[in-house]
């Protein structure tokens, strides 16, 4: 398995991922007209591309025999601050509790590090497992957070923080 920085020909592979992860991930906690949505907000080309070509911003793909089983995009300096923002985090179904979704935060973690921020920071809806993967490798939830995200939907979600060396 290996990481690289993604570029805006991978854009198409960064949806294919979260197009094929969502739906699972969030069935039952948010409805699939929201994960619509959601996908469509978040996960168009232009909000991939800006993020991709931003540069305060990375985006981590891992990829294993050619073929893109993750994504981990990064913000350093978040909100003017020594904080790393992990806007988003998603590896296909069918490898979770590989460890690989262990590698993209330490990838994170080591990058921040490299950008002199002492903070890992990002928002898990409140009934994702992921909130367990996330207080496993040392994030606390600092509080609750409640974001409009328009056409009735909202974002129900922790704020968790992980403070690194």
């Amino acid at each position: 398995m290996s990481l690289r920085l993604a570029t805006l020909s991978d854009i198409p592979l960064i949806r294919e991922v979260a197009e094929t992860t969502w739906p699972i991930s969030y069935r039952g906690i948010i409805s699939p007209e929201q994960i619509r949505y959601m996908l469509d907000r978040m996960y168009n080309e232009t909000k991939i591309g800006e993020a991709i070509t931003d540069p305060k911003q990375e985006f981590w793909l891992a990829e294993e025999h050619g073929k893109t089983l993750g994504f981990c995009g990064i913000e350093h300096g978040y909100s003017r601050q020594d904080i790393t923002r992990i806007h988003k985090l998603y590896i296909l179904p069918e490898t979770q509790g590989s460890g690989l979704g262990r590698t993209l935060l330490d990838h994170a973690e080591k990058e921040a590090k490299e950008n002199g921020n002492t903070k890992l920071h990002l928002n898990v809806n409140k009934q994702n497992k992921a909130v367990g993967f996330y207080q496993k490798h040392g994030f606390v939830i600092a509080y609750e957070e409640v974001l409009d995200i328009g056409k009735g939907y909202v974002m129900d979600d922790y704020v968790m923080i992980k403070a690194i060396q």
